[in-house]
């Protein structure tokens, strides 16, 4: 029995889970990412700068009647909850138009509306049986082991990168140090050859 409830909540997690990508986005380019919804609905925006430059972006969210709902500059990392005042056709933006070279890597969590109840019936006058306040509790757990996944992954990708990165400037690093010693090498047999010459035109 407690395989089924288990089974349903995992059902459940996945139906009300909203939009999370990751996503690159170019220097001096923009995009946008658009969203219906209606009247009275919050909603939750989170984001983060995963890779590119010094980790920072421009966001802008904005109404269906482009009014702007929030706007900030060159920030790492952010979160907004806004509850809609009309029904249409929601827009959140994202620029790297400030940035001439370096691309960025952006992760996004999207999620609108609240949650329904997990049970049938459930209300705050209701008294629960335990096998449903167990899984009140089971998912709620669950919730919290979602938010600390995600947390890691960002982590894990931020420090991956990181390593990738100072891998490949070691990697040249190493290719322009060989290039040198060969060189300093070579010189040196050069410069040995030149004072046998010279002691042999003297010898003559």
């Amino acid at each position: 029995m407690l395989g089924v409830e288990l089974f349903i909540l995992s059902l459940y997690l996945a139906l009300i889970s909203g939009t999370e990508l990751t996503f690159e986005l170019p220097d001096n380019e923009k995009q946008c990412f658009y969203e219906e919804l209606e009247e009275g609905v919050t909603f939750h925006i989170d984001y983060q700068v995963i890779a590119g430059g010094n980790y920072d972006v421009d966001c802008f969210v904005s109404d269906p009647l482009n009014n702007a709902l929030y706007t900030e500059h060159k920030k790492q990392y952010d979160s907004l909850t806004h509850t809609t005042t009309m029904k249409g056709v929601y827009k959140v933006c994202f620029s790297n138009e400030f940035s001439t070279f370096s691309h960025k890597t952006v992760y996004l969590d999207f999620r609108a509306g609240d949650a329904d109840r997990l049970l049938p019936g459930m209300s705050k006058a209701t008294s629960l049986t335990q096998m449903e306040s167990t899984c009140i509790s089971i998912h709620e757990i669950l919730k919290v082991v979602s938010d600390t996944q995600t947390r890691y992954r960002l982590r894990e990708a931020q420090d991956r990168i990181r390593a990738e990165e100072l891998n490949g400037r070691i990697f040249y690093w190493s290719i322009g140090e060989t290039f040198i010693i060969c060189v300093v090498g070579i010189g040196q047999v050069l410069m040995l050859k030149s004072f046998f010459r010279e002691k042999k035109m003297n010898s003559i």
